[in-house]
């Protein structure tokens, strides 16, 4: 399959993902949790970067970016994967140990509505799929701790999505996805396309040039 192109265009919406080089634990204590959340501030306020959830899992991570300009996405990420690489290699006493992620990170654009909701939801499901938790909530390494559990300050690293969460959060954010929604949404993340309305990923393939990334078996369904 071709190499996906990478898109840094300001205001999409942008499912980001990486993983530990060799899937090696990378989080093994509340300090290597907190040491990368504290990186993860830093570059947001450096970038005025918009993250809109996020699952720090002992062996990779999901962030949901909304960057405001154009090439922002690649400042973010950069300093981010190289500064949590210099400092845990510090933290650690593993300096000159190698690469601790697998390579270049992932990523995909993500159209708005229900389309957003569900990726949320998955980001912040995460822990709950992998049984580290019972609720989401209990899970402090991600935005659905600080949404629930958080003080003002720890939820100022979570902006508002730009589609409303449902009302009743707590109840949504612990109503396991359906298994088809899941299984598509799965497909989009294994291929790291767009995820959308089908007239939406049609005018991503256009505008970004993705015709050999998205045009597929398993693209999203029309709704």
């Amino acid at each position: 399959m071709p190499r996906t192109e990478r898109i840094d265009v300001g205001g999409e919406i942008y499912h980001v993902i990486n993983r530990a080089n060799g899937h090696h634990t990378i989080f093994q204590d509340k300090e290597e949790y907190q040491l990368f959340e504290s990186i993860l501030t830093d570059a947001k306020q450096m970038t005025n970067m918009r993250i809109l959830a996020y699952s720090i899992m002992p062996n990779h991570w999901h962030l949901l970016l909304s960057p405001k300009h154009d090439g922002d996405l690649a400042l973010f990420m950069h300093w981010l994967t190289t500064t949590h690489t210099r400092r845990y290699h510090v933290a650690t006493k593993t300096v000159g140990g190698g690469s601790l992620y697998q390579g270049r990170y992932k990523s995909f654009i993500v159209d708005a509505d229900s389309y957003l909701l569900t990726l949320i939801k998955y980001i912040e499901r995460n822990p709950v799929r992998a049984k580290l938790v019972r609720q989401c909530e209990n899970w402090q390494w991600g935005s659905a701790w600080r949404r629930i559990n958080g003080d003002k300050k720890q939820q100022q690293l979570i902006d508002a999505s730009p589609t409303p969460l449902p009302h009743r959060y707590r109840n949504w954010i612990n109503t396991p996805e359906k298994t088809e929604e899941l299984k598509t949404l799965r497909s989009a993340v294994n291929r790291g396309v767009p995820y959308g309305r089908e007239s939406w990923v049609e005018k991503m393939v256009q505008e970004y040039h993705l015709e050999s990334t998205v045009r597929e078996p398993g693209r999203p369904k029309k709704q």
